[in-house]
């Protein structure tokens, strides 16, 4: 069995199911089969309608919970990338019991992309945090939060836990401890607060005088049943060695530790393991190659400098980017080649340039994309990278501000990087390297033989399944001409 139709709900909800009842028929790929439930609880939420067919194994099909509750709302972590498996939660904006609106920002979620606010879709009150801040790794689906309708259904929630599922929280660093092996009844105070039993388990345990932390248990997701209650075997417990005590500790100094040992290791956070794993990708699996050209950069320098004083009232400064990003998008109008997409199957040609702009934050490299390059005036770009790279610092993109994008740039002359060679942004076929202008001495036919003109060295890095040597020669001729003649973007 792969997959599975719910045939029909025998619980409606708000029902109370006792142990062995059956929830649903389910029909497989050999039978129609009573599917029951191993504890007492109440059916909350039907995920799953009558009906729907060829759900797959593991697929969440309802929500029960230990007791009845006043009507209210969970809100699931949600895909927000479409390669997002697992995010971080990085801060809550709200407080327990506190109104909510619609489009408030509820969270601060950390995704395998970039940190992004996540709003509340439905009006509320926050009565419950299922997801402390900090916590790592946190899987697609996972409860965050529970709403509620009314202020006065707040405190029904207190002690609310779901069932089948921790509450996450993020653990304390262990303090420093000689090397010992711990007794069981310290394994068993480490499992409190995460362990989970049928309210049948917990009344014999009680009765037994059993402690429901020292218990494995064998039902869905680890949950101690009645039958692991009647067969367990208390284990013997070692004397504790006897620990000699420690000296008060000094105070600490009114000045910040120096940093201790030869080394600091830093987590990896969601953004830079992906940032790895995709410039892993690239280089693995695309046939990259590099052309280099120098630009004449004195007459863009010149224009800037008068287009700045035209626009200085509405608050508009143009910088060098903005010219090479109008440059680079009408470079692929011309060679269409350059603004295309490996897709395995097939060569996509675009026919829009969405240009995709290098912006280095705190927790790595995110490319946030100007929309439609190619018919924007360089004043509606340059509000467009500042607005985004503002966001993109803030952690404040959404989703669809910083994936696609069909041609990315990424300059380092403002760190006085002279040229240098980028990877490769797949699926995109060519990425930009851009470094600083410096003055040089050019050949010129006048009476001291010289010019001295402002200089940029840019690289092109092709994927050479999609862009052929000469095709990638052909853009950046084009992309020359527009720089050293920029009155020729405005035809």
């Amino acid at each position: 069995m792969q997959m599975g139709t719910i045939a029909r709900w025998e619980k409606k909800e708000g029902d109370k199911i006792n142990e062995g009842d059956l929830l649903a028929e389910v029909e497989t790929d050999k039978a129609t089969v009573g599917f029951e439930l191993l504890e007492d609880c109440y059916l909350a939420k039907i995920l799953v309608a009558e009906g729907t067919r060829d759900v797959p194994i593991g697929g969440v099909i309802c929500i029960t919970v230990e007791h009845s509750y006043p009507p209210h709302m969970k809100v699931l972590l949600p895909a927000l990338s479409p390669t997002m498996t697992m995010g971080t939660v990085q801060r809550w904006e709200k407080k327990l019991g506190e109104k909510l609106s619609e489009g408030d920002l509820l969270a601060e979620i950390e995704t395998d992309k970039a940190t992004i606010g996540f709003e509340v879709q439905e009006e509320g009150y926050l009565a419950k945090i299922m997801v402390s801040e900090g916590t790592r790794d946190v899987p697609l689906g996972t409860p965050l939060c529970i709403i509620v309708e009314k202020e006065s259904d707040i405190q029904a929630f207190a002690d609310y836990v779901e069932t089948g599922v921790a509450e996450m929280t993020t653990p304390p660093p262990p303090p420093p401890s000689p090397l010992s092996t711990p007794s069981p009844a310290a394994i068993a105070a480490a499992k409190k607060g995460r362990v989970f039993s049928s309210p049948l388990a917990k009344k014999l345990a009680a009765e037994k005088g059993i402690d429901v932390a020292q218990v494995t248990g064998t039902g869905p997701d680890g949950r101690v049943t009645r039958k692991d209650i009647e067969t367990f075997v208390a284990p013997k417990t070692a004397p504790a060695p006897s620990v000699t005590a420690a000296p008060p500790p000094a105070a600490a100094p009114s000045t910040a530790a120096v940093p201790t040992g030869t080394f600091t290791d830093a987590p990896i956070s969601n953004i830079r393991r992906v940032i790895a794993q995709r410039l892993m990708q690239s280089k693995q699996t695309i046939p990259h190659y590099y052309l280099s050209i120098d630009v004449n950069m004195d007459q863009v320098l010149d224009l800037r400098k008068e287009l700045n004083e035209e626009v200085k009232s509405d608050n508009v400064k143009l910088s060098v980017n903005d010219f090479i990003i109008k440059a680079s998008a009408l470079s692929c109008l011309k060679v269409p080649e350059a603004n295309s997409s490996w897709l395995d199957t097939v060569i996509r040609q675009n026919h829009v340039v969405d240009v995709s702009v290098a912006v280095s934050t705190p927790n790595g490299l995110i490319t946030p994309i100007v929309f439609n390059a190619h018919i924007k005036g360089l004043a509606g770009i340059s509000k467009d990278v500042t607005s985004l790279a503002d966001k993109a610092r803030q952690g404040k993109l959404q989703p669809h501000e910083f994936q696609g994008g069909t041609f990315t740039i990424s300059n380092l002359g403002m760190f006085g990087i002279k040229n240098f060679s980028a990877i490769i942004n797949p699926p995109q076929a060519c990425i930009l390297a851009v470094g600083g202008s410096e003055k040089r001495l050019l050949p010129a036919d006048n009476e001291r033989g010289f010019d001295v003109a402002s200089m940029m060295s840019v690289t092109l890095s092709c994927d050479h399944r999609v862009v052929d040597g000469a095709v990638g020669a052909q853009w950046l001729a084009e992309f020359r001409k527009f720089l050293e003649k920029p009155i020729t973007m405005l035809l």
